[in-house]
């Protein structure tokens, strides 16, 4: 299966989808999936079968350590 940005994420059934222990009870979250490639999907857990966005390990790598640094802070108010 070849994965592309935007492809519905209901089409990836054969991936496990991981949310974060910080969401809350009414579902707003997003959710990761590792793809056998070596990307990582991304989707809106309240449209499971909406758009994924599809990418590489370094991207994630790179938001993950922006987040912990709280370089996005800003978007929170």
């Amino acid at each position: 299966m070849e994965f592309s940005n935007g492809m519905r994420a209901g089409a990836l059934n054969a991936v496990t989808w991981t949310k974060s222990s910080h969401s809350n009870a009414t579902g707003n979250c997003v959710e990761l999936a590792a793809l056998p490639d070596g990307n990582v999907a991304v989707r809106n857990s309240r449209d499971p079968q909406g758009p994924a966005l599809i990418y590489t390990r370094d991207e994630i790598a790179a938001f993950v350590a922006g987040a912990r640094d709280g370089d996005f802070d800003f978007v929170l108010g």
